[in-house]
């Protein structure tokens, strides 16, 4: 996490006692250093292997009356995002001390309204913001394929030194791929449609024993954000899983989140017309601790609901960032955390966890840190096996996608 003490870049330091002493060229010199290598600026701390300072800049090119620095990885303050102009310069930064092990997106917004970030305001305030001109390394948001008005959207990466690998994410060359069909599913119980892609390993044929199956929610976001295919292919080639069928499932836009949050009918569709509809076109097992159900966000609560009210077809539960804080009292504005209180006064079932959350994830009354962590200490007091992991970054695809291969590994590697 962040010290929100004042903190002084050495690079800036020395830069700006070199104009305080009439070096007109420092500045030039600077910014073509900093266009050479790119943003933001990382330097060590003497005598600390853990922490690096992290400076973000921007170079005006119009005119500035402030600029915030925007995102989980420096927390919802704005007094304390607010980047400093240096003297009378077009130079703007702000230093920060982060953990090494840090990876996530930010953006700048300049001339910012200054109003406290809120839930209500937070997607409307980061879609106008911008990204880090001077950063190339990005993480990219494609395009909706069913929107034709869409476009692709790049964010700022920032991957510190000691950020984990992620080793898995990119294809490779001579490695076998699976096939991918995508399908459009109706139910009777919901009264609506959804896309849904099935990925088949590498070889996959019915005249071999049943294959173990992974059922992800969010499924275009696990197609196009997290490369499950491409990460599937590369796992199976290193003999590390065996193979699965994987259903990537989505949501209709406007009933996601109705149907993510712990609704008992999106199980009955699993149970009743999705897991029969997948049996009858593809050759899976009914073993359910050879069943994996999993998501992130809205995603991952719902897994989680899914495998404690049908426990006879998910035997695993893959959560990323889980928004276990659902059952939101307005009114006295904390999380009531419902699910995990079912999973404390529920008989123990026959499950299998894997539970990733960020640090970052700090956001005051939907603090994931904090519920994740209740979950988990909640399913270790009722004797549930889970595997538990903190990753250095914030509610982000960028950090999930290497957390991904990681729970696969966990509830299914060989």
């Amino acid at each position: 996490m962040i010290s929100q003490a004042t903190l002084v870049s050495p690079r800036l330091a020395a830069l700006q006692e070199e104009l305080l002493y009439g070096n007109t060229t420092a500045l030039f010199t600077f910014w073509r250093e900093i266009t050479a290598q790119g943003t933001p600026l990382i330097e060590t701390i003497p005598g600390d292997d853990t922490h690096v300072l992290v400076t973000f800049l921007w170079q005006a090119t119009e005119e500035i009356h402030n600029i915030i620095v925007a995102g989980a990885l420096v927390g919802w303050n704005i007094s304390e995002n607010q980047m400093s102009r240096m003297l009378n310069t077009d130079l703007w930064y702000k230093t920060y001390k982060m953990r090494s092990d840090t990876r996530a997106i930010y953006r700048f917004s300049p001339n910012d309204t200054l109003l406290p970030w809120s839930i209500d305001n937070m997607e409307e305030r980061l879609a106008a913001c911008r990204r880090d001109p001077l950063n190339p390394r990005t993480f990219l948001f494609p395009r909706n394929q069913e929107d034709p008005w869409s476009s692709d959207i790049h964010m700022s990466a920032l991957e510190l030194p000691a950020a984990p690998l992620q080793p898995w994410i990119m294809p490779r060359a001579g490695v076998p791929k699976g096939e991918l069909k995508r399908h459009h599913l109706r139910s009777h119980i919901l009264r609506n449609s959804r896309r849904a892609w099935v990925y088949t390993p590498p070889g996959y044929e019915t005249s071999a024993g049943p294959y173990g199956l992974l059922l992800l929610f969010d499924g275009s976001a696990y197609l196009e954000l997290i490369p499950t295919p491409t990460i599937l292919d590369n796992l199976l080639a290193e003999g590390l899983l065996p193979p699965l069928v994987t259903v990537m499932l989505d949501s209709p836009p406007e009933s996601r989140n109705h149907e993510l949050m712990c609704h008992p009918l999106f199980v009955d569709f699993l149970v009743q017309e999705l897991i029969p509809w997948i049996g009858r076109h593809y050759h899976i097992t009914a073993d359910p601790m050879k069943t994996i159900v999993g998501g992130s966000s809205a995603g991952g609560l719902a897994a989680a609901y899914a495998g404690l009210r049908a426990p006879e077809i998910f035997g695993n539960v893959l959560t990323q960032s889980g928004s276990f804080w659902w059952d939101w009292d307005a009114e006295e504005k904390i999380a009531r955390q419902w699910l995990t209180r079912q999973f404390a006064v529920s008989p123990r079932q026959p499950l299998r966890f894997y539970i990733d959350v960020g640090r970052l994830e700090r956001i005051p009354g939907y603090d994931l840190l904090i519920v994740n962590r209740h979950l988990y200490d909640v399913l270790l007091a009722k004797g549930y096996p889970v595997h538990y992991a903190e990753l250095g970054g914030g509610h982000e695809y960028i950090s999930w996608r290497g957390g991904f291969s990681d729970g696969l590994l966990a509830l299914a590697g060989v």
